[in-house]
């Protein structure tokens, strides 16, 4: 409850809040003088901000040299440790590692209905982003159909980036947040799957023809996970 009530401390100050939620969409470090930048605030302010993001574990921050003499660059990143607040308490988190476990135990047809469940939300996830606008008919452009993905997977939480190539036959994405993470953590194969089965599920909701190669996994060290979608509209 102290943890929970220093976050809630923490994030009721508007500017901190942006600051929280700009370095999330960021992908990358940040420095205080980019952060002063951003926000139009005195590099002394954004440093506090900053700060109190780390001392709640929102953030972590590590000191780069420049090579140029004088003081140091510190960098900021997001934390790796799981922010979650819950009035009363709940462990979502502690129930999908029972299920998740529960699931296992069964063997590889339960495997089996792990993926075939992944690929049907990520067929519905699409199917109710297409309802949530109007303004999408039966006849869909390439730049439509890749809109729907790039906001379904923005309101999925997975922090994407999108690229098409010219032929807009080839689509390349980077996932910077997984959401399953700490669950992905002690069932990477199955978790990963699931996961990859719900992302092709997403996207042959709108493409008639779809192949989708892994190409990183942030479990394995990497930035990312990213994908190469090869897509026939």
């Amino acid at each position: 409850m102290e943890q929970t009530l220093k976050i809630t401390n923490v994030l009721s100050d508007p500017t901190r809040y942006y600051i929280y939620q700009y370095i999330t969409k960021r992908h990358n470090e940040v420095t205080v003088q980019e952060i002063a930048d951003n926000f139009n605030i005195h590099p002394n302010v954004a440093r506090l901000h900053l700060s109190k993001l780390e001392d709640v574990n929102m953030l972590v921050s590590e000191t780069q040299k420049t090579g140029k003499g004088g003081r140091p660059s510190r960098l900021y990143r997001l934390s790796d440790d799981v922010i979650q607040l819950h009035f009363p308490y709940r462990d979502y988190q502690l129930l999908s590692k029972i299920a998740m476990q529960t699931l296992l135990s069964l063997g590889e047809q339960a495997k089996s209905a792990l993926y075939e469940t992944g690929k049907k939300f990520g067929l519905e996830l699409i199917d109710q982003e297409k309802n949530r606008s109007s303004q999408f008919n039966e006849s869909l452009s390439f730049d439509q159909k890749l809109n729907i993905i790039k906001n379904a997977a923005t309101m999925s939480g997975f922090h994407p980036e999108f690229e098409a190539n010219d032929e807009k036959t080839k689509i390349y994405f980077q996932i910077f947040n997984c959401p399953f993470k700490e669950v992905a953590a002690d069932h990477e194969e199955s978790v990963c799957n699931m996961h990859f089965e719900f992302l092709k599920g997403m996207f042959e909701a709108l493409f008639d023809e779809i192949e989708l190669i892994e190409k990183e996994n942030m479990l394995n060290g990497c930035e990312s996970c990213s994908y190469h979608a090869f897509v026939t509209n």
